[in-house]
């Protein structure tokens, strides 16, 4: 067997590459913001923050906020037809609705 050399991040310098004028300090009303239990949120990974970020596999899924671990929060997704709980720091999630309009 081949070791893999590396971290979870590995393979990812495009996918997480940010356009330039995104770039800069967040604002802190991104580090701050509240989230209610069952609201719809994306997964919308900061690459300057890595506290907080979750596996790159899941990279712009719809989720639920089930509940709070700490300061961050518990989003329930599908994938491939299993529930799973992820564990994300509030500045790498986004309202659905908000996402939606971004997309546009």
């Amino acid at each position: 067997m081949v070791k893999r050399v590396g971290t979870s991040r590995r393979k990812a310098k495009h996918m997480f590459s940010v356009p330039k004028k995104e770039k800069g300090k967040l604002p802190v009303s991104e580090f701050v913001k509240k989230l209610e239990t069952g609201e719809q949120v994306q997964l919308n990974l900061k690459p300057s923050i890595t506290k907080g970020a979750y596996f790159r596999r899941f990279r712009g899924r719809m989720g639920t906020v089930v509940g709070m671990q700490g300061s961050c929060y518990k989003v329930k997704i599908k994938d491939g037809g299993k529930d799973k709980e992820l564990i994300v720091g509030a500045v790498h999630l986004r309202k659905a609705n908000a996402a939606a309009a971004k997309a546009e």
